[in-house]
């Protein structure tokens, strides 16, 4: 029997816990869940945890990721110049896009902008 999995969760590194707490909340509408260890972000059924200062996670990644170096891409829903109207409404520059992007679901069209650690965030659109 082959095994079926999706992606469950993965880790983020902050610099700032306040900070990045804000971010995530304003800016990409996520629901924080806090826990003995920091918090983590939760879009729906995906998840960040996120490590961060005074904080001791256990295990670790052997080389485990430090705040600033993450690359991640969320899907927004609905068209691409939304999203870059909801990022200027929040103070928020986008770096690069609208641009075209294959994705998990296809080609898309997408806009990069940077959390406050500095990792590269993405909004991809499937919907024009």
């Amino acid at each position: 029997m082959t095994a079926s999995v999706t992606l469950d969760h993965c880790v983020i590194h902050v610099s700032d816990w306040d900070r990045s707490e804000e971010f995530y909340r304003e800016v990409m509408g996520a629901e924080i869940i806090h826990e003995d260890v920091g918090f983590a972000i939760r879009f729906g059924e995906q998840q960040l945890n996120c490590h961060g200062p005074g904080k001791d996670a256990v295990p670790l990644a052997r080389r485990p990721v430090m705040p600033g170096n993450s690359d991640l891409c969320f899907r927004w829903h609905g068209p691409i110049a939304g999203a870059a109207e909801h990022l200027a409404a929040k103070g928020v520059a986008v770096e690069l896009g609208p641009v075209e992007r294959r994705g998990a679901l296809g080609s898309g069209r997408s806009v990069y902008f940077r959390d406050p650690d500095g990792s590269l965030m993405e909004f991809i659109s499937y919907d024009g």
